[in-house]
């Protein structure tokens, strides 16, 4: 009451004294929260407030002038009711915060105030009038997530403004507001990414105090205007990701102190003459345009010039010979265009270029011999040209180096033995060459490659058994080359890979068993060599979405796990591969296997037939003894099977209310109630005496034992019997645990619901819900038994229906706890369905589970977790970044997710034989985006109204930029869920484009 008290006597003076100031502040600092011990230490009552509060300052007369508390990570509201009664107060900044709520009227009391810097915060609601702050110099409420209509026309009254940034911000849409143009002295203006429409004014040629103007991420037509040559203070010019049109206007070459500009992702025209004067430029990115010509021979003697982007234009000719040799070049991207002649040798004259990016043109000559020193190389990229001689040695060999790539040239030569000094070398692309000799042993000593595409050249020899080295190789692709002698038995210790492929070479021997080891391996092919013997039984055990082992020499009987229709034509041109029985159907490429070889004699026959008739008689009374003995055991009151499943060495750990027990579970884990398969597990459907239909998933402990396990009641009753509680030698670790309790948190109308989890020595049940309508696989490509030609008919709108329900729960996992839960195999078949085709996700989180029991079935630590990563994702879901790291997180779930969005959209599967080798239904699609004909003719015919198609393309633009190949050009899945449900204006997926995009461009 008495602060109450003081306040109002304030408010009635119109002035406070020093010890009413410091009362003022104290009050607002118990406004704040923070983690941060250390934010307001000094803001004592002991401390005098001027000199000693930290982040505030006082003028002349003791008054607070200026308060300051930038990042210092405190959250709440803003109380501009206690802020305002400060009356000398001529500076607050609050940048960089947690800060949220609504800006108050109460702003307009703060009539001094010339710096209001709110940037960086989570600030929400409208903003406020602002006519009252006359005085202001700087405003600054970027990047924060205010909405509604921005009061421009009370900014007509702040004449003083020199910095205007209101950008990153989801205004209503407005045109370029006129009131601006008045504003004579400013010096910046941001107003990039707040729903920004129509033309620039010409009118923008009066801020000729300009010396920052951004207006990128925003839905800008039209021209650039020729008054915008009049603003010749201008260092910054940034209007990326417009749609704008025309050339460059004429008199750009006028402003001669431009540093910096970004023009990229528009639809510019036209060529670059106007730049040729710009000798000051630092960084030019004109990107994604249509513009054409050559590059202007002064950009070689440009001495500032550190990043050039280029890319996806429609340049030719050659570039300058001079071109960033002068300063210290950073990178060079000219992508996608028509460029010829050599390439510049001197860009790394500095040593400090990082990226040189210039595939897809037709650049010709040798590798500048002088980027064989270049050390500080991240990335060097040139493949698709016309590219020609031997590559410098010490190229291979670059330490920093990430990315070799050389792909589609005329490169002769070998690759050198240093590459084995290459100790960042993480992708190595130098397909369809001419090199030959052999793969240098040294290369395992390059640790850190993940993939190696070798594919279509000339090499030859052994592939060295160094190759085992490589524990984190994910894809080796050595198809089409001229390879001999045996497979290395070493492969087998590429924990990591995903991908092999060694088609079409002349390889001889026997298939390694060591390759059963390679428990991530997704995808095979050894077809076109000269292999011989059996197919290793401990391959069967493998999850493999593709396998190719046609056209060689093996013999035998192919495993039964193998004789699947999915494997069809995998073993065609092996005439000396047989199947057995009821098997043979499913393989119509292969004999079938005869009970006896024809080799055999009528003696021999006789006494095989004598051993089985013998064996036969054995085991039926055998089995005649046991049944006999458990009639014998029940009458005397012994325990049946039925009993012993209250044995407690079965732990239930319910997550809902539920109505049944374990027993009723368990008993229910039967062949015939056998529903799915996967890597983790089989997936059962039992029905419970009181009607309701549970579905619940089967998980080995020991993923290693995972292929070998009988998977019956009966083995699981076998596994536990006799073991009592305080006997028992459980294997289940709190890593385990801790996993599925976090999973049993979950609670979203789009998750399956998980209701219990019954575990033992061995096994662990999770009880989920049972969702009728199957997968979004089977609905869109029929079931795994089904022909393709029996996949249901889904309208738009359920597509639509399921698409925006499967990115909610993918949302709710990633943003809705207080750690995101990352799903790590986000497919269609893991898309459930309930009666009214809502979407629910299943099986999240269960690699991380699975990883995390593997390693303790192995006895290790956090160690062992993490050197062998579980494969995260199915072959045509998984993202690329697997080719170079196994750090999982949202985005590849993210990249998965556009996956069944055009799954959903096409109608096609994530890998068809149509899309060529070593494609996917990402390039597909890509290779669509350039006529609106293409990308009409992309949609299902199965959707067939023409607003539907519309919708259609528009999810698709979505599911394009859920699969871009770099993960940081993703949108987050809250993004894509505002994404879908904006899909109708598309305003959203225009202004996702992230500024930064140049940066990360691969």
């Amino acid at each position: 009451m008495r602060f109450l008290l003081l306040l109002l006597c304030l408010a009635a003076a119109g002035e406070a004294t020093p010890a009413e100031e410091r009362q003022i502040l104290l009050h607002l600092k118990s406004t704040f929260k923070t983690a941060n011990a250390t934010a307001f230490q000094s803001w004592t009552a002991n401390n005098p407030h001027c000199g000693g509060f930290a982040g505030v300052t006082c003028d002349s007369g003791g008054s607070v002038s200026e308060i300051d508390l930038t990042g210092i990570g405190i959250s709440g509201e803003i109380r501009f009711d206690i802020i305002c009664r400060l009356p000398s107060l001529t500076a607050l900044s609050l940048v960089s915060n947690d800060l949220s709520g609504d800006i108050s009227d109460d702003l307009h009391r703060c009539t001094r105030l010339r710096r209001l810097d709110l940037a960086f915060n989570s600030l929400r609601g409208v903003v406020p009038e602002m006519t009252t702050l006359v005085e202001l110099q700087i405003l600054n409420f970027s990047s924060n997530y205010f909405t509604g209509a921005f009061p421009w026309s009370s900014l007509a009254g702040l004449t003083e403004l020199e910095v205007l940034s209101v950008g990153d911000n989801s205004f209503d849409p407005n045109p370029f507001p006129d009131v601006v143009l008045n504003l004579t002295k400013l010096n910046r203006l941001y107003l990039s990414n707040c729903n920004i429409h129509g033309q620039i004014p010409p009118a923008i040629g009066n801020l000729t105090k300009l010396i920052d103007l951004e207006i990128a991420d925003s839905f800008l037509t039209g021209v650039i205007p020729p008054e915008i040559s009049k603003l010749s203070n201008l260092w910054q010019l940034e209007l990326y990701n417009n749609s704008l049109t025309g050339r460059i206007p004429t008199g750009f070459g006028n402003l001669t102190k431009l540093a910096f500009f970004d023009a990229s992702m528009n639809n510019l025209e036209g060529d670059l003459s106007e730049l040729r004067n710009l000798t000051n430029l630092v960084s030019l990115q004109l990107f994604d345009n249509n513009l054409s010509g050559e590059v202007p021979p002064e950009f070689g003697d440009f001495r500032f010039l550190t990043n050039l982007s280029l890319y996806v234009n429609r340049f030719i000719g050659k570039l300058p010979a001079k071109l960033g040799s002068w300063t210290e070049f950073n990178f060079i991207d000219v992508s996608t265009n028509s460029f010829t002649g050599p390439i510049p040798p001197d860009m790394c004259r500095k040593g400090t270029m990082k990226k040189l990016l210039m595939l897809e043109n037709k650049f010709t000559g040798e590798i500048p011999a002088s980027y064989a020193n270049c050390s500080s190389l991240l990335r060097f990229r040139v493949s698709n040209n016309s590219l020609s001689g031997e590559v410098p040695s010490d190229l291979w060999s670059l330490p920093n180096l990430n990315i070799i790539d050389l792909a589609v040239n005329q490169f002769e030569g070998s690759i050198g033995a240093g590459i084995g000094a290459a100790k960042s070398l993480n992708q190595i692309f130098i397909s369809d060459n001419r090199f030959s000799g052999q793969i240098p042993p040294e290369i395992g000593d390059a640790a850190s490659i993940v993939q190696i595409d070798l594919h279509n050249n000339q090499f030859s020899g052994t592939i060295p058994s160094s190759v085992g080295g490589l524990r984190n190789l994910a894809s080796l692709n050595l198809q089409s080359n001229g390879f001999s002698g045996q497979i290395p038995n070493e492969i087998g210790s590429c924990a990591a890979l995903s991908t092999m492929n060694l088609a079409e070479n002349s390889l001889s021997g026997p298939i390694p068993a060591s390759l059963g080891q390679l428990t991530n391996l997704n995808s095979l092919n050894l077809s076109g060599n000269k292999l011989s013997g059996l197919i290793p039984g401990s391959i069967s055990a493998l999850k493999l979405s593709s396998l190719d082992l046609s056209n060689n020499s093996l013999t035998g009987a192919i495993p039964s796990s193998f004789a699947i229709s999915a494997y069809s034509g995998s073993f065609a041109g092996n005439p000396g591969l047989c199947v057995y029985g009821i098997n043979a159907d499913k393989l119509s490429s292969v004999q079938r296997c005869s009970a006896l070889k024809r080799g055999f004699t009528g003696e021999l026959r006789t006494i095989l037939t004598c051993i089985l008739s013998v064996a036969a008689v054995f085991l039926a009374a055998l089995g005649l003894h046991i049944v006999l003995k458990k009639r014998r055991h029940d009458s005397s009151g012994g325990a049946s099977d039925g009993a012993f499943l209250k044995d407690p060495s079965w732990d239930m750990k319910s997550f809902r209310i539920v109505t049944f027990n374990e027993q009723e579970i368990v008993e229910g884990i039967k062949p015939e109630n056998l529903i799915g398969k996967g890597g983790s597990g089989e997936v059962y459907q039992v029905h419970l005496a009181n009607g309701e239909v549970m579905a619940v998933k089967q998980i080995w402990r020991s993923l290693a034992e995972a292929g070998t396990k009988e998977r019956s009641t009966a083995a699981m009753l076998a596994s536990t019997r006799g073991r009592g509680r305080r006997g028992r030698k459980r294997t289940a670790t709190s890593e385990f645990e801790a996993e599925v309790e976090t999973l049993s948190t979950v609670r979203h109308v789009n998750v399956v619901k998980l209701f219990c989890s019954i575990t033992s020595e061995e096994w662990c049940l999770l009880v989920y819900e049972h969702l009728p309508n199957g997968s979004l696989w089977d609905k869109l490509h029929g079931s795994a038994a089904a022909s393709p030609g029996k996949a249901e008919e889904l309208s738009w709108e359920e597509r639509y229906q399921v698409a925006l329900g499967a990115a909610r729960g993918l949302e709710y996992l990633h943003h809705g706890g207080e750690r995101p839960i990352l799903h790590r195999d986000v497919k269609s078949s893991n898309i459930l369905l309930d009666e009214c085709l809502m979407p629910r996700i299943a099986d999240f989180g269960l690699a991380k589970i699975l990883h995390s029991a593997a390693v303790a079935a192995a006895g290790g630590g956090a160690g062992e977790a993490s050197s062998a990563p579980v494969i995260a994702g199915t072959h045509g879901y998984i993202a690329p970044e697997y080719a170079y790291t196994w750090k999982v997180n949202e985005k590849s779930d993210v990249y998965s997710f556009g996956v069944v969005l055009m799954e959903l959209v096409t109608g096609r599967r994530p890998i068809e034989a149509e899309y060529g080798e070593s494609k996917d239904i990402v390039h597909w699609v890509s290779q669509r985006m350039s006529s609106r004909e293409s990308l009409m003719a992309a949609v299902d015919s199965r959707i067939q109204q023409e607003w539907s198609k519309e919708e259609a393309i528009k999810v698709l633009r979505v599911a394009l930029l859920c699969t871009a190949s770099l993960p940081a050009m993703r949108p987050s899945m809250r993004t894509v869920v505002q994404m879908l449900e904006e899909a109708v204006n598309g305003g959203t997926i225009k202004s996702y484009v992230n500024k930064k995009l140049m940066e990360v461009h691969e």
